[in-house]
Order: structure tokens, then C-alpha cells, then sequence
């Protein structure tokens, strides 16, 4: 068997993916801000959270409204993805300085993003306080994606060139190497 050893670098879980969570505020506005600290927490009721630092100018947004979007975004958005995760919205509107577009969603108040294929419309539960990072809970009330991402009514991941992030780097995904539950046919055999 192989030795282990140890090594310096930082290193949690990657890759991860790379999403746009917009959100909205009555007195501050709307924002969109870049996570790769976001995952699925739970299939029935669906849900999905995303971790914020409280000293970002999203975070109030996302605690008072109780609500936010999470904008799937694919490798051609890769600039504008950048830009909403290294500048604050404390100095301006993100939407309009990354030219994407926000749309209204149809179950809560924060906007979407029109260029995104898929989005999805997010009711805070719960906030959990980790530490230098709190993590929101969001239960998924409504889903959305272009009709050019579908084939037969379902996400067709294909058409979507996800991108994920990995200490610092961007990656895009390549090729599918296998369906879940594949290999259970290898074993009964």
C-alpha cells in the first residue's frame, strides 16, 4: 500500500461549485455575489444552502428578507462570474457593472439572473452561525432553466458547461464517466 504524507496547502473539499446568489433589501437594494461555499442539504423538502460572511454587504440582505436566489452559472459567464465574487456591492450595483440581468422571481423578492440556465428561488429556514462564515439554509420553492438546457422535460448537463472552483482556480466540467448505480450491475454479476 501507499504512504501518505502530509502536505501544507489549505485544502477542505474540492472542486466546488461556482454559483451567483442574488439577493434584495429594501433599504440596500440588490446585490450578487459569487459562492463556492453552497450545497444540497436535503431532497424532500429540497433544499440547499449557501455560507456568507457576516461582514459582506449580501449578508444583511439575505438575513432581513429571508429569501435568495441561486443562479447556476455555465464557463461563458466566467468574467462576470469573477467580477460579482472580487467587487463589493457596497460601491454599486453589481448587476449593472457585470451587465447581467436580473429578472424577478415568481415566490420570493430577490431577482434572478436572466443569462444563468438554471435558477432557483430559495426561502431562508434556517442560518446557522459556523463561525467566520453562516451558512442559510434555503428551502427550493420554485425552479427555473432555459428550454435549451432540457431534453425530455429534465436538465440535460450536456448543454450546461458547469464551472467549479478549486483553491483559487476556475474549472469547467468535461465528461460524464458514469451514471449512479452503475456499478451494481458489475456486482451482481
Amino acid at each position: 500500500m501507499k504512504e501518505k504524507v502530509s502536505f501544507d496547502k489549505t485544502f477542505m473539499l474540492a472542486p466546488v461549485p461556482v454559483v451567483l446568489v442574488a439577493c434584495t433589501h429594501e433599504e440596500l437594494g440588490r446585490n450578487l455575489l459569487t459562492i463556492a461555499w453552497c450545497g444540497v442539504d436535503c431532497s424532500d423538502p429540497p433544499t440547499i444552502h449557501v455560507s456568507v460572511r457576516p461582514s459582506r454587504h449580501s449578508y444583511r440582505m439575505i438575513r432581513e428578507s429571508e429569501c435568495f436566489t441561486v443562479n447556476i452559472p455555465t464557463k461563458n459567464l466566467l468574467r462576470e462570474v469573477d467580477l460579482c465574487g472580487t467587487v463589493s456591492g457596497k460601491f454599486g450595483d453589481k448587476f449593472e457593472r457585470s451587465g447581467l440581468t436580473p429578472m424577478p422571481g415568481t415566490e420570493v423578492a430577490a431577482p434572478i439572473v436572466a443569462e444563468c440556465p438554471i435558477n432557483l428561488e430559495c426561502r431562508v429556514r434556517e442560518v446557522i452561525e459556523l463561525g467566520l462564515h453562516h451558512m442559510f439554509i434555503g428551502e427550493i420553492v420554485a425552479k427555473h432553466a432555459d428550454p435549451d438546457v432540457l431534453k425530455d422535460g429534465d436538465l440535460d448537463f450536456h448543454r450546461i458547461p458547469l464551472i467549479s472552483y478549486v483553491h483559487g482556480e476556475y474549472w469547467s466540467l468535461g465528461e460524464r464517466i458514469g451514471m449512479y448505480g452503475f456499478s451494481r450491475e458489475c456486482a451482481e454479476k
